[in-house]
């Protein structure tokens, strides 16, 4: 059956290529919208970045909404540092022409729940969950109608990537997802321990450009800038792209495997804000709330990327 989804994005390289592959696979997932939300670059570059990559699509029809500015009680953590000044810096694309839809960001999430059949609507947050969250506390009849929340952020082994506990998406925004993890919706979570394991390598960055299309030769850019920072951080031989793991297990979730756990949200500490405390190896007796992937066939992920973005 096609998954009716919203994507909830900060886009982000990763983002951008994790919407070109929901786009290509119109036989698994419908994209009944793109909400923004203030993560790796301020709102008004993610806006711009979301309704860039639908044009690159060719698809100008996909509603794009502006969601929150800033995090539900911080200040915003933004990552020019890695996404460059504009969040996908690489390739030179057009200025966006596509008209940005009229309602916020949470009124489209909420109004769609509510119009949609119970438990119809999977929900893939790509950044930080404030728009998610706002949802959730200013219409909580909406919680029981969704049918799933698939998102990228947090790590257990891996620990953090902008902090030595937290990764940065739950970082952002933690007492967003401390909402959005104690919300009761069916959680699948792809962790940086995940999509760590899914690098850009040289041969695979070839074989976007070797596809000979605007979209192959843009995705080929936005990874050639976006693996330098985690290379030389890492030393490892490519960069992860986290977001699009988000879509590869909607269309092909055999790739990945997990464990069904408990995951709490650290909010107070100033060490481990953000953290994601993952009760792998069921320590504790908090039931569990989250499949939280730990493992991808990095092969098949990329095989599916590849082709379904030669579709596009």
């Amino acid at each position: 059956m096609t998954r009716k989804i919203i994507i909830d994005t900060d886009p982000g390289q990763d983002d951008a290529v994790a919407i070109l592959l929901a786009l290509a696979s119109p036989e698994e997932v419908e994209v009944l919208g793109i909400t923004a939300v203030a993560g790796n670059v301020p709102l008004e570059l993610t806006v711009r970045n979301a309704r860039i990559v639908c044009e690159l699509a060719g698809r100008r029809d996909v509603a794009v909404h502006a969601g929150c500015d800033r995090p539900m009680g911080r200040d915003l953590v933004t990552a020019e540092y890695i996404h460059g000044k504009t969040g996908l810096d690489g390739p030179v694309l057009p200025e966006p022409t596509m008209p940005l839809q009229e309602a916020h960001a949470v009124e489209f999430i909420i109004d769609t729940l509510r119009a949609q059949p119970e438990g119809s609507v999977t929900l893939c947050p790509l950044g930080p969950l404030t728009n998610i969250a706002t949802a959730f506390q200013r219409a909580p009849e909406i919680v029981a109608r969704v049918q799933e929340i698939v998102l990228m952020g947090g790590a257990y082994f891996e620990v953090g990537n902008v902090t030595p506990a937290a990764e940065f998406n739950i970082y952002v925004d933690p007492e967003a997802a401390e909402i959005v993890f104690k919300s009761g919706v069916p959680i699948t979570v792809m962790p940086l321990d995940v999509t760590h394991k899914a690098l850009t390598t040289r041969p695979r960055i070839e074989a976007f450009r070797d596809l000979g299309t605007d979209v192959g030769r843009a995705v080929a850019e936005w990874t050639d800038f976006f693996e330098r920072f985690d290379m030389e951080k890492y030393g490892s031989e490519g960069g992860p792209l986290h977001d699009p793991c988000v879509i590869a297990y909607l269309i092909k979730p055999q790739l990945f495997s997990g464990r069904h756990v408990n995951v709490e949200i650290e909010t107070q500490s100033d060490l481990t804000r953000g953290m994601t405390v993952a009760d792998w190896w069921g320590v504790t007796d908090r039931a569990p709330n989250a499949m939280f992937m730990g493992d991808v066939d990095a092969d098949g992920f990329f095989d599916l990327l590849t082709g379904r973005l030669a579709r596009l």
